[in-house]
């Protein structure tokens, strides 16, 4: 490489730094959302003008009050952001962590265009992952057996077939959606209500390691920021911004998923719903949304042909299905099946269901367990897979 190109390489990477530390800058000063700092960025042309208009010129800008003109009045408060900024680029290129501007080519297009985008992501794991077909998963944080299997398998099956899935890292459906992707092979995209190098929840450590290692982690909130209550609606919109199309798995009537599946409808983006139990709360949220015209979901398939991805998705190797496991099993281990639905039965009950004995029945449910086709719960519950 040529002398010259090293300089201009140099040279680019100092540009870009500077205008990142803008960025920061602008994010630093208190009072100011995302949408004021569009809005400021679209009428100065860059975030460096921004930072240097006077009083006048700032009196033209929807939304620009007295408040924000003291605030950019005030030199050393904007000196004090400025420091912020300087600090957060060496903890960034000490942790590791990429910031995405707004005005970047690699900005996520989808998330681009929303009403609202973030004018930073922050970003820890590969930046590749947000330029790929996604899907989005999401639902309640205390989900049944039955949804956290349904999202686990959606999540896979989505990876298995080339699509990103993405989520929000909470317990419940979502861990499950990402775990699934992860075990597909591919990779998966977790939106965080604080910053990329907090672990929230504390229990999910290990999966957080595993999506930054395996796709990204990311967030519009500072290193260091806490996941305070307020800051999980608005992470929502980036988790439906990003994709084609958001799936609620399980969700009360009162669930935050229903907010990440309004704002999907609002920002264009389809929306399903996976069925569940017409007795279940905890699917009283999706069949809403079913009546209210989201599409049934009950294999990824459908999503895909929804989307018209599915003549251009490649399936990635997979282990045999249960159809093909099934194959060789008993008559008793086959009577017994029938009796397991994907909702948990009791021993007593399926003691009377199959009218086998109680140890012929122990003796079917572990070999079927064995072969992988049914699974025990709590409270000798079994469910079939």
């Amino acid at each position: 490489m040529s002398s010259r190109a090293v300089t201009n390489s140099g040279y680019r990477h100092h540009m870009r730094q500077q205008t990142l530390q803008d960025w920061l800058t602008l994010t630093f000063l208190p009072g100011l959302g995302s949408t004021l700092i569009r809005r400021l960025v679209e009428r100065f042309g860059s975030p460096a003008r921004v930072l240097t208009a006077d009083a006048a010129q700032m009196g033209g800008v929807e939304g620009i009050g007295k408040k924000v003109i003291r605030l950019f009045a005030d030199r050393a408060g904007i000196d004090a952001a400025r420091t912020l900024a300087r600090q957060e680029l060496q903890n960034l290129a000490r942790r590791q962590v990429s910031v995405i501007c707004l005005d970047e080519r690699r900005y996520p297009p989808l998330l681009r265009a929303i009403h609202d985008p973030p004018v930073l992501l922050y970003c820890r794991g590969s930046l590749e992952c947000l330029q790929q077909p996604a899907v989005a998963i999401v639902g309640s944080r205390a989900a049944t057996t039955y949804g956290r299997r349904i999202s686990f398998e959606l999540g896979r099956d989505l990876a298995r077939r080339g699509i990103c899935v993405v989520s929000g890292m909470a317990f419940g459906i979502d861990g499950e959606a990402h775990r699934g992707a992860l075990a597909g092979g591919g990779p998966t995209v977790g939106v965080l209500g604080c910053g990329v190098d907090v672990v929230y929840p504390r229990q999910h450590a290990r999966l957080f390691a595993e999506a930054a290692a395996n796709g990204v982690l990311v967030s519009e909130y500072a290193l260091g920021a806490g996941p305070e209550a307020f800051r999980f609606p608005a992470r929502n919109r980036i988790i439906s911004g990003l994709v084609l199309g958001v799936v609620v798995v399980e969700a009360t009537r009162q669930s935050g998923s229903l907010i990440t599946a309004r704002l999907a409808l609002e920002q264009g983006r389809e929306v399903f719903a996976v069925p569940g139990r017409v007795d279940s709360p905890k699917s009283c949220g999706t069949h809403r949304l079913l009546q209210q015209g989201a599409r049934l979901v009950s294999c990824a398939d459908d999503i895909l042909e929804e989307l018209n991805l599915a003549a251009s998705m490649h399936t990635l190797p997979g282990p045999e299905d249960s159809g093909c496991q099934a194959a060789g099993i008993s008559a008793g281990e086959q009577r017994l099946l029938s009796c397991l639905d994907v909702y948990p039965v009791n021993i007593d009950e399926l003691v009377r269901l199959s009218a086998c004995a109680p140890a012929e029945v122990h003796d079917l449910l572990l070999r079927l367990e064995l072969k992988g086709l049914v699974r025990q719960l709590p409270g000798q519950q079994y469910e079939r897979i």
